[in-house]
């Protein structure tokens, strides 16, 4: 179902007569750039599209990591995500990463993650160039990639091993995403393996403590089961650690929330996600 959803996205889009209104700036696009120099890099996963207002100075800049249970996306599919939020000023890639497949071959955990923080590494040290602010990084992602943007945020040593860390996160948006990876649970145990220990360090509800980045935390009234179980009890935790977070609850499916989010300026997730990476204080 979600594979095939994921496809019809750019359809969607269409046939909804969405559009990014209010729009502030043009976009340029620059796609398939390398965010992995290694010669085993994988041609098409180890890519991201970067989507940047025209004109703008120091603006800041957003990974965006598409979702898909692990095991299908890609950056294609989110272009009308990176020119809605380009068009309000935010700088944003939109990156592949390595995938799973249905017979458990392909890649596994943690290798989703290390691509992401891979990806991340690079837009830090390259932004500037396309004039985005240099400390104006923030994370978002749908689905498994709202799991993987808040395991980067909260378990350091994947930024560590890329010579980052935490601390270059500004701020971290997640929508409808999984914080807690169970290994009785048939989809994560061709993902992650059945070993408990193993599913409870890729849980990101696992490493909230103390000092985490923002978090602007998104799910919908019909989403899947359990996950807004999960966002209210990730968001919860990281309030119980005295971290600035906001779950924020919408009228809205699995599919819905994210396909309003990538075609509007004036959905009220766009707007609010908008306002938490220009918030006074926070830029």
């Amino acid at each position: 179902m979600m594979d095939r959803i994921a496809s019809l996205l750019p359809f969607l889009l269409g046939a909804a007569g969405l559009h990014a209104e209010g729009a502030q700036f043009e976009v340029e696009k620059f796609k398939n750039l390398s965010y992995n120099p290694a010669k085993t890099a994988d041609p098409v996963r180890h890519k991201l599209d970067l989507y940047v207002p025209k004109g703008a100075k120091d603006f800041p800049v957003m990974v965006f990591v598409h979702g898909g249970m692990w095991r299908s996306g890609n950056k294609e599919l989110y272009a009308p995500l990176g020119e809605t939020f380009a068009k309000q000023g935010i700088g944003t890639a939109v990156i592949n990463y390595r995938l799973s497949n249905r017979d458990g071959t392909g890649a596994k955990h943690p290798d989703h993650v290390r691509d992401v923080a891979k990806a991340v590494a690079w837009v830090k040290a390259n932004a500037a160039k396309y004039g985005g602010g240099k400390d104006k990084l923030y994370l978002s992602g749908h689905s498994a990639g709202g799991h993987l943007v808040s395991l980067l945020a909260t378990d350091d040593q994947y930024l560590k091993a890329e010579g980052c860390s935490v601390a270059d996160i500004k701020g971290v948006m997640t929508v409808s995403g999984v914080y807690t990876i169970s290994n009785l649970v048939g989809p994560f145990r061709s993902i992650f393996g059945s070993d408990e220990t193993i599913c409870k360090a890729a849980s990101p509800i696992t490493h909230v403590k103390a000092k985490e980045p923002p978090f602007l935390i998104a799910y919908g009234t019909k989403d899947f089961p359990f996950l807004d179980q999960m966002a209210e009890q990730f968001g919860q935790k990281l309030k119980a650690c005295k971290c600035d977070a906001k779950v924020m609850k919408l009228d809205r499916d699995h599919f819905s929330i994210i396909i309003n989010l990538a075609a509007s300026a004036d959905d009220p997730l766009t707007k609010a996600m908008v306002e938490f990476m220009t918030a006074s204080g926070r830029r």
